[in-house]
């Protein structure tokens, strides 16, 4: 009987709750067997939910009746009978990487628990009495650990059961009432439970950004094939026309083909490399994740708290929470300069050749960049803005090396020029403004105008004024208020007065921000649009006035 006892394997007649084996043995009705004990305890436990299954999860209604399986438990009896007569397989004694028993003598068998409150770590032999006895009935097992002697004060031999989180860190009682005395001092497990909190908020945060980030492939992976939908059809309605030219238009209809495919599999590819992007991102916060996990689940508080400092706090993501796509037509205009083409095809031809010109619009689904937090981030963004003689208004003159603008009483002698305003006083940039930019607009005056605006703005007329169109966008500044226009429509903001506006543009993502500039910088109005130009700095001054405005030198 011995020699069938050896042949047992332990790990079968185990309670897959407490994992030791089994005690009163009950058999569930989907099967697996667990300790009477442990499987009321488990459906006490969850009274509020359906009694299930442990293992599979298969739940029963109504709650089983718990009976005592005889011939299990005749069985796992003869387990402990003969096993305590044979012979340890190897596998069972601890090798150079297990937690040994400190009981063991000679050849140490494998530790299945350690125990905080003994400091040592035992077999399952010899953690028999923690489970007879009522004497370690308050004892706490944990998994095997090599590191209980890290939990005993080295100056007084006592359990580390307190945190002293005036120096942060792990001591026992008799260090409270010495070297620690008056310091903020805790439980261990109290601490352990504030930072576990900590830790769950901040798993919530990875949840929802990984939840955002799945949200913004999927978007990417739809770009995608909108791309491919709308270069197919432009292909396919492209080779149309040109076979009404016959053999004198395939090579042209060969080389928009080829243009069309290019500029397709670059925007592709550009998604595509987002896409990864957000996925790498996605496993490093799911990396992260399971790193929290592990530290959570590890039951020994002091092992919990050493560990806690290497863990590096998690950093705010540089990306936005969702993509921003702008429905655009993509390869559309390449079929309409065809069209154009084939209705003048025959004067052309008789002349000279004129190339299709491709207007591919390019595909806008890069991931927004976050606005700048401060002026030293905004500052990696100035540029030196110069304004264009040939727009400024005959009531303004420029000095400062065309920086500065101010209100003349008397109008000045310009030359005539397409690009002058003469209706109202305002002036334009020279630099024309594309990606992302900052500058900053100094006011000596008690009214003055910040604007934005496309070069082919009016430059006659009331509708000329920045802000009272669809081609400019304005932010006037008098004493005590400011208001922004944009196509004549106004709105009243509120917010600090500064003789300095700051003015931040990212063009392809369409945000155009002014800010109050003094010791700090707040956010007067952020406009979330579509760019479709370049734009121009701009301001305006009041006629006559003698107030001036310029523009910094911020490098």
């Amino acid at each position: 009987m011995a020699q069938k006892g050896d042949q047992l394997d332990q790990q079968n007649f185990s309670c897959s709750i407490c994992l030791d084996l089994l005690k009163d043995p009950v058999a569930i009705p989907c099967g697996h067997s667990y300790c009477m004990n442990c499987i009321k305890n488990f459906w006490d436990e969850g009274e509020k939910k359906l009694p299930s299954c442990p293992q599979c999860r298969r739940t029963f209604i109504p709650r089983p009746e718990l009976v005592k399986n005889t011939m299990l438990a005749t069985l796992v009896e003869q387990l402990k009978n003969t096993g305590l007569q044979a012979a340890p397989a190897d596998h069972c004694y601890a090798g150079p990487e297990d937690v040994a028993c400190d009981v063991c003598s000679g050849r140490k068998l494998k530790a299945i628990k350690s125990c905080l409150v003994c400091l040592a770590s035992y077999c399952e032999k010899h953690l028999q009495p923690h489970h007879d006895s009522s004497t370690f009935k308050k004892h706490q097992l944990v998994h095997p650990s090599k590191n209980l002697q890290d939990n005993i004060c080295p100056r007084h031999g006592e359990v580390r059961k307190m945190f002293c989180r005036t120096d942060q860190k792990c001591i026992c009682y008799l260090c409270s009432v010495d070297e620690h005395k008056g310091h903020d001092t805790v439980s261990a497990a109290a601490e352990r439970t504030e930072r576990q909190k900590k830790m769950e908020l901040s798993r919530q945060l990875i949840h929802q950004q990984i939840q955002e980030r799945e949200k913004d492939v999927k978007l990417l992976q739809q770009e995608v094939e909108a791309i491919d939908q709308s270069a197919d059809k432009t292909v396919e309605d492209s080779e149309e026309m040109f076979t009404e030219l016959i053999s004198l238009l395939q090579k042209r209809s060969s080389e928009v083909k080829q243009q069309i495919r290019s500029q397709q599999e670059t925007e592709v590819r550009r998604v595509r490399e987002l896409e990864e992007k957000l996925q790498q991102e996605i496993r490093d916060l799911k990396r992260r994740d399971a790193e929290m996990k592990q530290l959570t689940d590890t039951e020994d508080h002091n092992q919990f708290l050493h560990s806690w400092p290497s863990l590096s706090p998690l950093s705010e993501s540089t990306h936005s929470s969702s993509i921003s796509i702008r429905p655009l037509r993509y390869f559309q205009d390449v079929a309409v300069a065809v069209a154009e083409v084939r209705g003048r095809l025959q004067d052309i031809l008789r002349d000279t050749w004129t190339n299709i010109s491709l207007t591919l619009t390019e595909v806008d689904v890069l991931l927004p960049q976050p606005e700048p937090t401060s002026r030293a981030r905004f500052l990696k963004y100035s540029c030196e803005i110069t304004l264009d003689p040939n727009t400024v208004s005959p009531g303004l003159s420029l000095s400062e090396q065309n920086r500065k603008v101010t209100a003349m009483k008397l109008h000045q002698s310009y030359s005539d020029h397409p690009d002058r305003f003469s209706y109202w006083s305002q002036v334009l940039s020279r630099e024309s403004l594309t990606g992302r930019h900052y500058w900053e607009v100094e006011k000596k005056t008690c009214v003055v105008e910040v604007a934005v605006s496309y070069k082919n703005i009016s430059r006659s007329g009331y509708g000329s004024r920045f802000g009272c169109n669809d081609k400019s966008w304005s932010l006037c500044c008098s004493s005590g208020s400011y208001v922004f226009r944009y196509n004549n429509i106004i709105t009243s903001i509120s917010g600090p007065q500064s003789s300095r506006i700051g003015v931040y543009l990212d063009h392809r993502a369409g945000v155009l921000s002014f800010y109050s500039v003094s010791e700090t910088m707040t956010l007067l109005h952020r406009v979330q649009t579509s760019f479709t130009q370049p734009l121009h700095a701009g301001v305006r001054v009041y006629r006559g006035s003698g107030d001036s405005a310029e523009f910094c030198k911020l490098r």
